[in-house]
């Protein structure tokens, strides 16, 4: 397993008033993240909360192109981020739900005390499959047909590199000490961008070559 330290790229926040960051996306321009009763819209170049959305929003979060997906409980919502109006909602697996991801047409939703990763039909949300974890699982996301998530042990907290198929641990990224992931989402190049829980802030993370 290759394994490197995190090179941090830039912090965001704390946000005193959208806090604490649950779930993380990004749309191509901004990065969402959820704070218990409303998505925030982070202009990454200014470091500015720049629009929000109420709505609840208690963990995980998606961009699937057009629509913003999040968690809410025991559901997961379809939001449209035009108008900020919620189209639709399909069940959750359920538990501890961590983390949520878009890919290959497909929601993708972390479990942080159960160690799974959750493939989900996203007009039903039947269970497609599940990939185990061995870690606490706070955060998934996609990259160039890599599957990470963000894990967490006794030793620590860490971005992972899974085997999308069998769940093998190919790579392993240490975050410094005292860092939580409470949500990861990548920006389709060369970043990631994780969620710090109750610390309130978002912390861009340079994807490891």
């Amino acid at each position: 397993m290759k394994r490197s330290t995190a090179d941090i790229v830039r912090a965001y926040g704390p946000f005193p008033e959208a806090a604490p960051v649950n779930g993380v996306t990004y749309d191509g321009t901004h990065v969402w993240f959820a704070s218990g009763d409303r998505l925030n819209a982070l202009d990454t170049e200014s470091g500015e909360i720049v629009r929000t959305i109420d709505v609840l929003a208690h963990a995980g979060t998606a961009f699937d192109g057009r629509h913003l997906f999040q968690i809410a409980d025991d559901r997961i919502q379809r939001i449209d981020p035009a108008d900020g109006s919620v189209i639709d909602t399909i069940p959750s697996p359920g538990g501890d739900d961590s983390g949520l991801a878009w890919a290959e047409g497909a929601l993708w939703v972390g479990q942080y005390r159960d160690r799974k990763i959750h493939q989900l039909d996203p007009k039903t949300g039947a269970i497609l499959r599940t990939i185990e974890s061995n870690r606490l699982v706070t955060g998934v996301t996609w990259l160039d047909g890599e599957l990470w998530h963000g894990a967490r042990d006794d030793e620590g907290s860490e971005l992972r590199r899974l085997d999308g198929t069998t769940g093998e641990v190919i790579e392993s990224v240490a975050l410094p000490a005292g860092t939580f992931v409470s949500g990861l989402e990548s920006d389709g190049t060369d970043r990631f961008y994780c969620g710090g829980g109750k610390s309130g802030t978002v912390t861009a993370v340079r994807r490891p070559r």
